[in-house]
């Protein structure tokens, strides 16, 4: 399988498992896409938010479609530039499942607690890693390989640069960085995949995001199309389907046969002028102070109702009852309860994190 691939691609037999393990007929990272996809937090990907929450709008992008896109637009980078399609998969489908319910803002959220709280950091990227290295199979993980975990870890999408090298790293290495990104926010920001297909990953998350957020946006009423300045309309194209084609061909052009990924000047000017509309004209738009408040509220509220559940051991709880029962011992023990509550709010779906919400103040 490795007889077409670059010599700047991972090769299979370059894979490192957290523990070592019997390899079975599956190739390493192909081996890791099946574990990925029937996680319970892939499953819950199907009710988190993308950018708008509780649209009455089937067409509206949840973080299930977001997922494939960034998939499929970096399955397609990677084969034309021959490198590791199963690696890129694996990063790919894993890469967002430590998001939090509502999206960017229940995250920015759930960090003020951490840091309040266990003067520590949460970034949906850094919980997604410890989704499948702790939390997953009931507080055993998955085993997934370093080179899967780290393009999750270093896939922050929010983030963009002209130009994506890879910084090769141990298992060792790995895990210091993700453990010092568990506690400060900064280090997180200034990761560097291990992988060239952990960087196209990367790179796609923005590429799949980017022209598909203002569909949505459109759609809603938010902005309108000929809001988009003329000239990035000139450079990239007005839609998704002509962004995505724009950027895609680009890149490959070159990137092809290097040891890193890159865009054209022209692109990735265009790309990050375009990003700061979004940003302007939808991300700061997409929740009304009256929404941000309500989260706001709904995040503290049951940071607090599960806190008091722990220290009072309340088994009814749902902490306990959807939670804790589900988990091994080692992971009672051994974590902090700060972080216990953390670790399950960040895990619910949009609706059932309203429903807690709501059964708790009618209590």
């Amino acid at each position: 399988m490795n007889n077409n691939l670059s010599k700047y691609a991972c090769k299979n037999s370059d894979f490192i498992r957290l523990e070592e393990e019997k390899e079975d007929v599956r190739p390493p990272f192909f081996h890791d896409t099946d574990r990925i996809i029937y996680s319970l937090s892939f499953t819950r990907y199907i009710d988190k938010t993308q950018v708008f929450s509780f649209q009455d709008n089937d067409h509206i992008t949840k973080r299930i479609t977001h997922v494939i896109m960034v998939s499929k637009i970096a399955r397609t980078i990677g084969r034309l530039l021959n490198l590791n399609e199963d690696l890129i998969e694996a990063i790919a489908l894993g890469h967002d499942v430590g998001h939090c319910p509502i999206g960017h803002v229940g995250e920015s959220f759930l960090n003020k607690i951490a840091r309040e709280k266990l003067n520590e950091a949460f970034m949906h990227n850094i919980q997604s890693v410890r989704n499948y290295i702790t939390l997953e199979n009931g507080g055993k993980g998955l085993n997934l390989t370093i080179q899967v975990l780290d393009g999750i870890m270093c896939h922050n999408g929010e983030t963009l640069n002209n130009i994506y090298s890879p910084v090769k790293k141990t298992k060792e290495e790995f895990l210091n960085e993700y453990k010092k990104a568990l506690k400060d926010n900064r280090v997180s920001l200034s990761m560097h995949p291990m992988t060239l297909e952990g960087c196209v990953v990367r790179l796609s998350d923005v590429i799949a995001y980017i022209g598909r957020d203002i569909e949505d946006a459109i759609n809603l009423g938010v902005v309108k199309r000929d809001e988009i300045p003329t000239h990035i309309v000139e450079v990239l194209g007005n839609n998704n389907r002509e962004i995505i084609n724009t950027i895609i061909l680009d890149v490959v052009e070159n990137s092809k046969d290097m040891p890193y990924i890159k865009m054209s000047d022209t692109v990735y000017n265009a790309l990050e002028e375009l990003k700061r509309f979004n940003y302007k004209n939808i991300y700061y738009k997409a929740n009304s102070f009256e929404e941000r408040e309500y989260y706001n509220k709904a995040f503290n509220t049951l940071y607090s109702k599960y806190i008091d559940d722990l220290n009072n051991e309340d088994k009814s709880s749902s902490i306990y009852q959807v939670f804790l029962n589900n988990m091994n011992m080692d992971y009672i023990n051994n974590t902090k309860k700060e972080r216990i509550v953390i670790d399950f709010i960040a895990g619910m779906t949009d609706g059932f994190f309203i429903e807690q919400y709501n059964r708790c103040n009618k209590c």
